[in-house]
């Protein structure tokens, strides 16, 4: 172990040429006209260094069940996604215990409202804005998109061309805190979500099915938690009996963490599913 760990070292100026070809990234750029806004309210671009084209747009909401995570955490996202040609912005949003969801949800909103008035200054189509989001996050991206709350509080139309869902966690917040035993998450949910059962509905992207405007695609790991695989199957479902454009697909073999953390490598088939996803978007 200690063998690799030194190996890692001593090729890690390597792996970051690698990632850093032939793009730029601009880090911490304010998306809040507020004043008294901090870190949480900050988004970083990458984007390839030829600003000459418009290209696809791909914004992440990381998750981190709704009380951690940060933006810079997922940097090989960003290049990643950036080597492939894809302008892609990474955000930070308020969390819990300080925020409650509709406090995310608004940041996440006016983020995209940045990134659409903002992205071809690096390149990027502000027409094809691609969003996705893992567990909490993924909750999120559904909720901006499926909520009309916080789009029209920002005074703008939806921007989102197509939603990528990774191991959406909270798809339905009201079945899971209605049914799922007391865990040590819970008091941490129930600070984001509040014991408001009429709260929970509204905060849940499975409340507003008829609100699903663009083409969804979901991942859900075959070990993730089975809240995740119950819900991501009822989206699924519910959203093809109304005809909407919806693919699931199940990864093999993968728990819920590492359906994010496998990105870290360019060559992985999710970038593939991604930007294949996003081509077939009209």
């Amino acid at each position: 172990m200690r063998r690799l760990f030194i190996l890692f070292v001593l090729l890690l100026p390597v792996i970051n040429f690698a990632f850093a070809a032939d793009i730029e990234i601009k880090r911490d750029i304010s998306y809040s006209l507020d004043s008294t806004s901090g870190d949480e309210n900050l988004l970083d671009v990458y984007y390839p260094d030829d600003v000459s084209e418009a290209r696809d747009v791909f914004v992440f909401i990381h998750g981190g069940s709704w009380n951690s995570g940060k933006k810079g955490t997922y940097w090989w996202l960003g290049r990643n996604m950036a080597n492939k040609n894809v302008v892609t912005v990474i955000i930070n949003y308020s969390l819990s215990p300080v925020a409650q969801y509709e406090k995310m949800a608004a940041d996440c909103a006016k983020a995209l409202k940045w990134v659409d008035n903002n992205i071809a200054t690096y390149g990027g189509n502000n027409k094809r804005i691609f969003v996705m989001g893992h567990s909490a996050g993924a909750h999120l991206a559904a909720l901006i998109h499926s909520d009309p709350r916080f789009f029209n509080q920002e005074k703008i139309s939806d921007p989102i061309k197509g939603l990528i869902l990774n191991d959406a966690f909270g798809l339905d917040m009201f079945e899971y805190l209605s049914e799922a035993k007391e865990d040590g998450n819970t008091k941490s949910f129930l600070n984001t979500f509040s014991t408001d059962q009429e709260v929970w509905k509204l905060a849940s992207p499975l409340y507003y099915l008829k609100n699903f405007k663009v083409p969804v695609l979901i991942f859900v790991g075959e070990r993730t938690y089975p809240a995740i695989q119950l819900q991501s199957e009822r989206l699924r479902k519910e959203l093809s009996e109304l005809e909407h454009k919806v693919i699931l697909q199940i990864i093999p073999k993968k728990k819920h963490i590492p359906m994010i953390a496998q990105m870290f490598f360019k060559g992985n088939g999710l970038y593939d599913e991604v930007i294949g996803f996003m081509g077939d978007v009209d």
